[in-house]
């Protein structure tokens, strides 16, 4: 150790004994570990010793003995004292004995460094036991006063003096943690050595038990043992190994937290040994044994320089590629041999199962008197010729035992008996056929065959009953098999708990299968469709749909019409429902397996039935799929008009499950049908078009909007089929290349399908084909136009104008009707792309539009302008593509319709039609406001007027924000307008906004405008703006906010139904007075408080009354009763208790109070009497 380093052990207990040191200058001493050069006999442990005795040499009473003071003493005693050699055994003893445990441990370190181990010394700190809790006491702890068995701190380690920490230690004793920690150390590294050596002993066992069960496994490879558990750590690594290298990552996580190994380090599978290759070498490599590590040696020879020639490089790669290519012809030429080999082996097998199966059908059982001669063929000592294997469609009786060379008897039967498979179904046991003795050792006994046959008799057998007659036999073969279990099946089934049957099905199938009774399989497929009393999705589809057909595909087309069809046909009219839906669900999974004529008649005429007539939803809606299935394997074209006449049924079915799947599934599927015979465009389409407009002729007076519907929604089922059929017979088909890059198809090409069998890729059969398509499509409609092109010019010249020709003739206030064509045309257009939406669907509908400046101010010839052509043009041509110039495109659309109809003093239904369907869909709303914009600032009053008009129309679908935003001010502006006529004609928009929105704000300006019409001396003659108002009130009022209905609605009706008393002209009297009637009527079902029934509503309905005294005596009597039940309302306080309303239509309950009240008000022709009535309460 340098100059002025410290020993870590020369450390005193107590402050007295650190003053009896030597002055920390002098350093006269080394510590053994440092290694330092100098004479032998400095060394501490030399072999030089004095003559005391090796107790007082060593003896200290420091925890740790003082390297120093064993330097001095040895010092000492090789100066002046007598040699005596000690030996390093005897001071190992002492230290241990002493318990100076690191001493001896850095003593045992230091001979273990120069090569000389200690053996008492490496026992020591080899053995565990003496590191725990220590029956003596050491010198040492009984200074301390730790008593008798004090645990002994643990301090072993591994570390020189010089890699020791000195901060450690304090001059106070207390190091218990510190050696705790050191021989802690120690015993990791001797419990690592003893793993190394585990591992060795393991691995060299290991190597032999492999070398031993390869020569087993060469010996028989059919034998093979179970995995053992080094064997599986060592799989599992290489395992996890693959499934990391390849990307799995999921599933490596999941494998190793099902594996308590530690996959990061090769060593903790326990082999001592390098890793083996990875599992795709090893896979590689399968063929040839891979060498033992153990077998192999690396040697290593060199050639000098000089000894190489020239070309020697050259030569050598000559020559390995030689030799490579010797070794692959040679392989492949014994490749070729196997080959030819097997070809041969499998030709022999098939033979030789041929003549087996005729031997099986040809051989006839033996003559009755040919068994003893068989017996004693199977006696003699000749050696039998080969028997065939015990599948042979045999039964073992095990009913009796006998000797093996007796006759068969009635008390002795045959050790064997075999039944004919010919004559099994009747007489099992009455022939035998030969099949081989079993010898079974015989006592050397004397006993009689009598005797031997009543001891016998005591064993408790019994064949007399069915299940011991099954018992007493084992069968042989499959056939044997098979008839055991028809027999048994049909006892076991009805013993099986409903929940648990399920389980018999595989049993039920294979026995139906293989069976060779057909009566037996007929009974066992009526169990299979009986087994369940109501079975469920998971039973029906996943266990019985699935056995039938693994049935079928194993049967044939024949069984299948023999076997399974009857026992469907048996359950179409059962009462389960879910048996019914299983006979559904059954034809349709077994079509493709049917032959084609029972395809096309008997199943088509079993689902056409179960259509027809079965109650069940979802019975007809598995009905409907079936029918799909059957339509996309049917090739018959003689069946298309009942497949059309089946399509049409199943639209009509009030089920929205049934309708919907036929649209899914069904049509599709028909649509595909149609197109391979050519139909779609010249059949099918054209028929729905046929039956759409006679639906129109016959409905001028009433149409039937479902079945517009129907047909219409048939219709766009089946745009995908046709433009499937516009791509697949385009001129550009025989260009479509798939190699290279083909870009992949914008996820909003084309609308969302309704089913897999909608999307257009499937129609086609692939996105990379419909991709490719596309892109010439494109590039025809775009630049060499559509000559020659039959099926799109079809679309163009025939299909269109026909579409568009009965757009204009559907009744354009039909909200459902202008829905559906609009819905129609965006699905057309967005399918054939926005190309062919621009050059050939808008052109068409533009020159029937014909919106041209000349034609503004007249409406002549352009009476197309208020049909319904305007709202599906603008809402389903004008909305598929939401691009800059198509929404420009829209709005200026709706401003030249918006401002032709108003110079024209034409109805404005077509473009209230368009305002609504526009404004369902929140997205239009600021494209509509700007319309609306520009007729607020228009220099036409009746432009003006129409979009007052039209916000009533949008105000109940944009949200408050706008309103208050955009709305209101436009409406106040208008409100405004030096026309009264454009004045009055916001007071409906007012109105809704007053029934709609909740902000008190904008319903106090709303309050404050309607006001000011009421209130304002300029408008106290303005006949018009009275109705106005009284229609508004009439309509918002029993909606609108109640305190904006008790405080302004009901009073200022009784000011105008006051005012109206003294009317001059009858005309504007009798208006009024209507008006006021219906508002009246309309508030009447509302909650109205006894005092504004005082104040207002009773006084309003006096003042009407007076009106229609003089002129409408029929409604008088109504007012008279609505008179006489308010006032009894509030005689006798109601209000507000058991009924909670003055409701004048309290009398209907359950129905609707103001339909009711209306519908009385229509029968104003008979009696006052019977009017009177009307309002009386039920008793």
């Amino acid at each position: 150790m340098a100059a002025g380093s410290v020993n870590p052990f020369n450390l005193s207990d107590s402050e007295d004994e650190a003053q009896q040191r030597p002055e920390d200058g002098v350093d006269t001493e080394r510590s053994p570990s440092d290694g330092a050069p100098g004479p032998p006999s400095n060394n501490p442990f030399s072999l030089q010793a004095d003559a005391e005795p090796p107790a007082l040499l060593l003896s200290s009473t420091r925890t740790s003995p003082s390297v120093e003071g064993i330097s001095i003493a040895a010092a000492a005693m090789a100066g002046g004292l007598a040699e005596t050699r000690v030996s390093v055994d005897v001071i190992a003893a002492q230290l241990i004995r002493d318990q100076y445990i690191l001493t001896a441990l850095e003593f045992h370190t230091e001979l273990l460094e120069s090569g000389r181990e200690l053996p008492r010394l490496r026992d020591y700190f080899s053995n565990p036991g003496n590191f725990e809790r220590q029956s003596g006491t050491p010198p040492a702890c009984k200074d301390q006063g730790l008593g008798q068995g004090g645990p002994l701190n643990r301090a072993g380690s591994i570390s020189t003096l010089d890699s020791l920490d000195f901060a450690r230690y304090s001059d106070d004793g207390n190091r218990e943690s510190d050696e705790r920690v050191a021989v802690l150390e120690f015993e990791l590294r001797k419990a690592k050595e003893t793993v190394q050596a585990l591992r060795a002993n393991l691995t060299q066992a290991a190597e032999s038990d492999t070398q031993e069960r390869n020569k087993n496994y060469k010996s028989n490879h059919e034998i093979q043992e179970p995995i053992r558990p080094l064997e599986k750590r060592a799989l599992n690594f290489l395992v996890n190994e693959y499934l990391l290298k390849n990307e799995y990552k999921l599933s490596a996580i999941t494998f190793s937290d099902e594996n308590d190994q530690d996959f990061e380090l090769w060593d903790d599978v326990g082999l001592n040994i390098p890793k083996p290759p990875d599992l795709l070498q090893s896979y590689r490599n399968c063929g040839s044994a891979l060498p033992s590590p153990r077998d192999t040696v690396d040697v290593a020879v060199g050639v000098e320089s000089g000894e190489l020639t020239g070309n020697y490089i050259t030569q050598k790669h000559d020559l390995l590629q030689q030799q490579q290519t010797e070794v692959v012809e040679e392989l492949e030429y014994q490749i070729s041999l196997l080959n030819e080999e097997k070809q041969s082996l499998a030709d022999q097998i098939n033979k030789l199962q041929s003549e087996i199966q005729s031997l099986r059908r040809t051989v006839s059982p033996p003559p009755p008197d040919q068994g003893s001669h068989l017996n004693s063929l199977c006696s003699s000592s000749t050696p039998l010729p080969p028997q065939p294997p015990l599948d042979n469609s045999q039964y073992l009786d095990i009913t009796g035992a006998s000797e093996p060379d007796n006759p068969p008897t009635e008390s002795n039967p045959p050790t064997q008996t075999v039944s004919s498979p010919t004559h099994t179904s009747t007489q099992p046991h009455a022939k035998l056929k030969y099949r081989g003795t079993v010898v079974f050792d015989q006592p050397n006994r004397k006993l009689s065959p009598a005797f031997q046959q009543a001891l016998l008799s005591f064993c408790k057998m019994s064949a007399d009953s069915r299940l011991g007659a099954e018992v007493s036999r084992i069968a042989d073969n499959e056939e044997s098999v098979m008839l055991m279990l028809g027999r048994c099946l049909p006892h076991i089934v009805p013993n099986v708990l409903l929940a648990k049957r399920e389980e018999l099905i595989p049993l039920i199938l294979c026995t139906a299968c293989l069976h060779p009774e057909p009566k037996e399989r007929d009974q066992l497929l009526h169990i299979l469709f009986n087994l369940i009393k109501r079975p469920d999705d998971e039973r029906r589809v996943r266990m019985i749909l699935t056995g039938c057909v693994a049935f079928a595909r194993h049967v044939g087309p024949t069984r299948i019409e023999a076997e399974l069809l009857p026992q469907c046909w048996e359950q179409i009219n059962h009462k389960y429902s879910e048996r019914r839906l299983l006979v559904a669900e059954a034809c349709g999974a077994l079509a493709p397996y049917l032959p084609k004529e029972i395809r096309s008649s008997l199943v088509l005429s079993m689902l056409q039935q179960m259509l027809a007539e079965d109650k069940a939803d979802m019975v007809r809606e598995a009905v409907v799929k079936s029918l799909a299935i059957i339509m996309g394997y049917i090739d018959d074209p003689d069946k298309y008009s009942q497949g059309f006449e089946l399509m049409l049924l199943s639209l009509g079915d009030p089920s929205e499950r049934v309708v919907s799947a036929i649209h899914q599934v069904f049509i599709p599927a028909f649509a595909a049908w149609t197109t391979e015979l050519g139909n779609l465009q010249t059949t099918l389409i054209p028929s729905l078009l046929a039956r759409i407009e006679k639906l129109l002729k016959q409905g001028e007076h009433g149409l039937d909007e479902h079945k517009l519907h129907m047909f219409l929604s048939a219709l766009q089922s089946l745009i995908p089929p046709l433009f499937s059929v516009v791509l697949q017979n385009a001129p550009f088909t025989h260009r479509v290349n798939l190699k290279g890059n083909i870009p992949p198809i914008e996820v909003t090409r084309f609308p969302r399908p309704a089913s897999p069998l909608q999307d257009l890729a499937t129609i086609v059969g692939s996105r990379e084909t419909l991709s490719a398509l596309l892109i010439l499509y494109d590039y025809q409609l775009e630049h060499e136009g559509t000559t020659g092109w039959d099926s799109l010019l079809w679309v163009v010249n025939q299909l269109l104008p026909q579409l568009i020709e009965i757009v204009g003739r559907i009744n354009v206030t039909s909200t459902t009707c202008v829905h559906e064509f609009s819905r129609f045309f965006w699905r057309l257009c967005r399918t054939f792309g926005k190309i062919f939406t621009n050059t050939k669907v808008k052109p068409q509908f533009q020159e029937i539009l014909r919106l041209s400046e000349e034609n503004v101010d007249a409406l002549t010839g352009n009476g197309i302008l208020t049909k319904a052509t305007v709202p599906v043009y603008a809402t389903g041509v004008l909305t598929c593509y939401s691009q800059d110039e198509d929404r420009k495109l829209l709005v200026g659309f709706l401003e030249d319709v918006m401002t032709t109809l108003s110079l024209s003093h034409a109805p404005l239904d077509s473009l209230k039609a368009s305002f609504i369907e526009l404004g369902a869909n929140p997205v239009y709303h600021e494209l509509l406001l700007t319309v609306l914009w520009y007729g607020v600032v228009h220099t036409s009053a009746l432009v003006r007027c129409t979009a007052a008009r039209m916000f009533e129309l949008l105000v109940k679908g944009v949200n408050e924000t706008l309103v208050a935003q955009r709305v209101v001010p436009a409406l106040i502006t208008l409100s405004s307008d030096p026309e009264i006529s454009v004045r009055i004609s916001t007071i409906p928009a007012f109105g809704t906004i007053m029934e709609t929105v909740t902000q008190k704000e904008l319903l106090e300006r709303v309050k404050m405008q309607l006001a000011s019409f009421l209130e304002d001396p300029q408008y106290q003659h303005q006949h018009s703006l009275h109705m106005e108002i009284i229609r508004t009130f009439g309509r918002v009022g029993p909606n609108a906010d109640p305190r904006f209905r008790d405080e302004f609605v009901l009073p200022h009706l009784h000011k105008l139904a006051l005012v109206n008393n003294v009317q001059a002209t009858d005309s504007k009297r009798i208006d009024i007075a209507t008006q006021l009637f219906e508002a009246y009527s309309a508030l009447s079902c509302c909650f109205i408080s006894e005092e504004l029934m005082v104040n207002h509503f009773l006084p309003g309905l006096r003042c009407l009354r007076t009106d229609m005294e003089q002129l409408s005596p029929e409604h008088e009597v109504i007012l008279t009763s609505m008179i006489k039940e308010g006032e009894m309302k509030v005689e006798n306080r109601g209000i507000g208790q058991a009924e909670g309303s003055v409701s004048i239509a309290a009398s209907l309950v359950g129905e609707d109070a103001k339909t009711k009240f209306l519908s009385k008000m229509g029968q104003l022709t008979t009696s006052g009497a019977m009017l009177a009535n009307v309002f009386q309460r039920k008793k």
